[in-house]
C-alpha cells in the first residue's frame, strides 16, 4: 500500500494573525493555514469570537514550542457596559440582570485598584476550559453547568482609559489564564450595577504587539495576487519566541549527541534552566541544564523542514 502524501507545504514560522471579530479562533487558523497552504498549524490561545486582535499562529515545526506563547502575559483594551448583567459576560449573551447606573469616575477607578495584583478566578461556563474533553461552551449551551475550580491570575496592571456613565475603556495587562468578561463581570458587580463586555481586542502576547500583526485581509490580498514569498516573509523565526532564554553554540560533535537525545558537556552554559541551542548559526532547539550540569536536549526542530 502506497504511502499517502502529505497535503500542503512544510512550512516553519510564526504568523501574528490581527484575528478579526466575529469568528472563532480555530476558524481564524482554518482560513490561515489554507491561505498559506501549509502542512501544520496551530494557534496559541483562543480569543472569543467578538475578540480581536493578537492570535499567533505556529506553523511546522514552530507548533513544538507554542506553550512558550500559551504561558506568555498578555494585553488588553475592553469596553465595558455597566448596568447589564449577561450570561456569557459578553454581549452575545442574554441579558439576566439588569440595574440603575450610579457610578462616578472616581468610585470606578478606587474599585479598579481592588482588581491588582494577584486575583481569584472561577471560569465562566462559556469558556474554551474543558471538562472531560469537553469545552465547557459546549455543555453551556446544552443547559449543563459543572463544577469549576477557582484559580489564581495575576493582574499586573489595570488601566482607567475612559469613562462615559454607562460604558467604561480598561486597559488590561495580565496573566495566562485570566478571563477578561469574568473580569468585568467582577468589577460591575463590586459596583452593584452588573457589567459586561462590549468589544474585547487583545494588543499584546508577550513581546509581540499589535503593530507586528496582520490583518486577514491583508493575507488574502497578497494570495490572491500570488504574492507567496512576501507571504512567508512575513512569518517569524521561531527563536524569536525565546528571545528570553541566553544561547548556547553548539560544536559539530554536541550537535550531533543532542540530536541523538543525549546530555552533552558544554562550558560556560548556565547552571540552569533552559536554554537555545544553535549550531552552525542555525537555531535547532531549546534544551534545559539537568542535575549534572549538562544541557539535554528539551525541543528539537527537524532542519529537513523550510524554515523562515
Amino acid at each position: 500500500m502506497g504511502r499517502r502524501r502529505k497535503r500542503g507545504r512544510d512550512i516553519t514560522g510564526i504568523l501574528l494573525l490581527d484575528k478579526p471579530t466575529d469568528i472563532t479562533s480555530n476558524k481564524a487558523l482554518q482560513q490561515t493555514k489554507f491561505l498559506y497552504f501549509a502542512a501544520k498549524a496551530g494557534h496559541t490561545g483562543a480569543l472569543d469570537p467578538i475578540a480581536t486582535g493578537v492570535l499567533p499562529i505556529c506553523f511546522g515545526e514552530a507548533t513544538k514550542f507554542s506553550q512558550y506563547l500559551l504561558n506568555a502575559d498578555k494585553k488588553y483594551r475592553v469596553t465595558a457596559k455597566l448596568g447589564e448583567k449577561t450570561t456569557t459576560s459578553d454581549r452575545e449573551g442574554e441579558v439576566i440582570e439588569s440595574k440603575p447606573v450610579n457610578v462616578t469616575e472616581s468610585q470606578l477607578v478606587k474599585v479598579l485598584q481592588q482588581f491588582k495584583g494577584t486575583i481569584s478566578q472561577t471560569p465562566s461556563m462559556y469558556s474554551a476550559l474543558k471538562k472531560d474533553g469537553v469545552p465547557l461552551y459546549k455543555l453551556a449551551r446544552q443547559g449543563i453547568e459543572v463544577e469549576r475550580d477557582a484559580r489564581e491570575v495575576a493582574i499586573y496592571s489595570l488601566e482607567l482609559v475612559s469613562f462615559g456613565g454607562e460604558e467604561f475603556v480598561l486597559d488590561v495587562h495580565c496573566s495566562k489564564g485570566t478571563y477578561v468578561r469574568n473580569l468585568v463581570e467582577d468589577i460591575g458587580d463590586e459596583l452593584d450595577c452588573g457589567a459586561h463586555v462590549l468589544e474585547l481586542r487583545r494588543t499584546a502576547v508577550g513581546d509581540f504587539g499589535l503593530e507586528q500583526a496582520v490583518t486577514m485581509a491583508h493575507l488574502e490580498e497578497l494570495k490572491q495576487a500570488d504574492a507567496k514569498l512576501e507571504m512567508d516573509e512575513l512569518l517569524l523565526p521561531v527563536e524569536q519566541v525565546l528571545k528570553h532564554m541566553p544561547s548556547i553554540q553548539l560544536s559539530d560533535d554536541q550537535s550531533y549527541y543532542i540530536r541523538l537525545g543525549q546530555a552533552v558537556q558544554i562550558p560556560g552554559s548556565p547552571i540552569d534552566g533552559s536554554v537555545c541551542l544553535v549550531h552552525n548559526s542555525q537555531f535547532i532547539g531549546v534544551g534545559t541544564i539537568d542535575d549534572d550540569g549538562k544541557v539535554a536536549p528539551t525541543r528539537l526542530i527537524r532542519t529537513d523542514e523550510a524554515s523562515v
